[in-house]
């Protein structure tokens, strides 16, 4: 008997219909507070925020961070905030600035996180642009100065001083707010299409740009997780993450705080720089992601211990090798460790074969602010390599034949730049999101990243060096921590270098003679045109401080010509492969 006996197709369609709606209704969409509002009300004593205070660890439930948000909601309310108005929020990663977002997600205000170590000109810029009217202070290397920039109609509300940071006097403080209100019985649901956060991009070609992202973009993140299980988070029954990365950057926001309320995961905070590798030891995270710099500096702080090759001999003994390795990860933090990502750059292969070789893989994720994160990801089991993975469910990817920049679309992107229609214009067309980066995809369906199409330079021949490869393959020299390619007006590129930790112990000849290695080994497989004519040794450690690293530990390379470039053709014709900066 034949199947239109049975069935019609209509009647099929209809029945088709009722599953997917059955099966829509019962794995909604939901906006990020309303998984918060699930864990305050079934799971109220969880532990969710954990704050160091020396060797102390302070720790809120989400019962409590609920309490203390809706007595926050309660005293905006109180100074005329209305639904929609913008909130900025200036400060490091610590727990209140977890429980200000709950309290702007709760109030239906719109969430305008600043980066930490923005300058005060910079400072002043954004929180014009965004039109916010309050912001809250907090933990800050420098305020004083920075106070003189915020417009008086924006009212400042502060953090409790933390111990070892600025000292912020202006404004309500947050304790006096918390007391003197109290909590508020809302469960306000956004709605998917309005802004739920306007991020700043981190400025690393220009002016930052206020990317509008939707309560839809962290939703359809948290959702097609839940149903499609790429990352994997759903698969740990203990989600412990530790939050180091600037809150306001999309991964952190978006991989950190958003896939924590997923998973009713426990947050805990890094207290300072010098204190990184203690908290990072005592949380032992599940879940951990890091920049490319962060995993070079851990790789090379091994390498200051122990020497590569000696750790290269202990892991050809059986036996002995397994037993190192699990030692070694639980050292550096990650005896726990089930996911790790890498991304914001591109993560060196030769740094993760090295993480590899030690049971740990890094998995890259790829994506923009614009596009509310991650476009690729490094499926599970799978080695990225030289790729940063595939694209996810949901993206659709393609390579503009013209210029190889790489286009991706998504329902979870940006609506556009806050009060730019130039620049949305500029970025989105016809949908797509030109990413400004140059890429490939090879046969298996990764997506490789060649570069940023604008760090391409001409030396004075003519000839165009895209510098990302040659500094990639510098940085598998241990004593190089950070490197530059550059050579604007020059007839051959330099490479200016900042050296690691590793050099402490060696004398300069020794230094010298390392790096004249690392050239000769590295030209021999560039044309002529790229070969580097000279190893530069900077004097300052290049920093988001100083503006020549974004807040994401991206080079700056406007910033790096803009301060050397006049001295590139001096070093360029002294005698001698490397030269120091005096």
């Amino acid at each position: 008997m034949k199947f239109e006996n049975i069935f019609s197709f209509d009647l099929y369609f209809i029945l088709f219909q009722k599953s997917e709606t059955f099966r829509s209704q019962k794995m909604k969409i939901k906006t990020a507070i309303e998984y918060f509002y699930d864990w305050e009300a079934n799971d109220p004593d969880r532990i969710f925020l954990r704050q160091p205070f020396g060797k102390e660890w302070f720790t809120f439930t989400y019962g409590q961070a609920g309490e203390q948000a809706r007595r926050m909601i309660a005293a905006l309310q109180a100074s005329g905030l209305k639904k929609g108005d913008h909130v900025g929020i200036y400060s490091k990663n610590c727990y209140h600035w977890i429980i200000t977002d709950l309290a702007i997600m709760m109030g239906g205000f719109v969430s305008v996180p600043f980066y930490a170590s923005l300058p005060k000109e910079q400072l002043a810029e954004v929180v014009i642009k965004s039109d916010i009217k309050i912001l809250f202070v907090g933990k800050l290397d420098k305020w004083a100065d920075h106070a003189k920039g915020i417009p008086e109609n924006v009212q400042i509300i502060r953090y409790p001083h933390y111990e070892g940071n600025a000292v912020v006097s202006e404004g309500f403080l947050w304790d006096d707010l918390i007391s003197a209100h109290q909590a508020v019985n809302t469960h306000f649901i956004p709605e998917l299409d309005t802004t739920w956060s306007i991020l700043y991009t981190s400025g690393t070609t220009g002016s930052p740009k206020g990317a509008m992202l939707p309560h839809r973009s962290p939703a359809t993140v948290m959702y097609d997780e839940s149903k499609n299980h790429e990352l994997g988070i759903a698969s740990l029954k203990n989600v412990q993450l530790l939050s180091f990365l600037p809150l306001n950057h999309v991964g952190e926001r978006i991989g950190l705080e958003m896939l924590g309320l997923l998973m009713g995961g426990t947050i805990s905070f890094v207290e300072s720089i010098n204190t990184f590798a203690q908290n990072l030891q005592d949380t032992q995270p599940t879940f951990f992601f890091a920049v490319p710099r962060i995993w070079i500096k851990m790789q090379k702080g091994v390498f200051e211990s122990i020497q590569e090759n000696v750790l290269n001999i202990i892991f050809a003994i059986p036996g002995l090798s397994g037993i190192f390795k699990k030692l070694l990860r639980k050292k550096l933090g990650f005896g726990r460790l089930k996911i790790t990502l890498t991304g914001a750059a591109i993560t060196p292969t030769h740094v993760k074969e090295w993480y590899r070789k030690i049971g740990i893989n890094l998995r890259e994720v790829y994506g923009m602010t614009e596009c509310c994160g991650s476009a690729t990801l490094t499926p599970i089991g799978e080695f990225s390599g030289d790729n940063v993975g595939k694209p996810l469910k949901g993206f659709q990817l393609k390579i503009l034949p013209e210029t190889n920049e790489v286009l991706y679309r998504s329902s979870q992107q940006m609506t556009g730049y806050y009060k730019d229609p130039h620049k949305t214009a500029e970025v989105i067309i016809d949908g797509w999101i030109h990413s400004g980066d140059r890429g490939s995809i090879d046969d298996n369906g990764n997506l490789k990243i060649e570069g940023r199409i604008k760090d391409a330079f001409k030396t004075s021949k003519g000839l165009y060096i895209t510098p990302n490869r040659i500094e990639e393959e510098l940085t598998k020299t241990p004593i190089i921590e950070q490197v530059c390619v550059a050579g604007l007006g020059i007839d051959q590129p330099i490479a200016l270098v900042n050296l690691s930790d590793v050099t402490k112990s060696m004398d300069k000849a020794e230094i010298e003679k390392t790096l004249k290695s690392a050239l000769e080994n590295i030209n021999v497989t560039l044309n002529n045109y790229e070969k580097i004519s000279t190893i530069v040794i900077t004097k300052d450690t290049w920093t988001d401080q100083n503006m020549l690293l974004t807040p994401t530990l991206k080079i700056r390379r406007g910033k790096i010509d803009e301060k050397y470039s006049a001295f590139y053709q001096k070093w360029q014709d002294q005698k001698g492969l490397v030269v120091w900066e005096v």
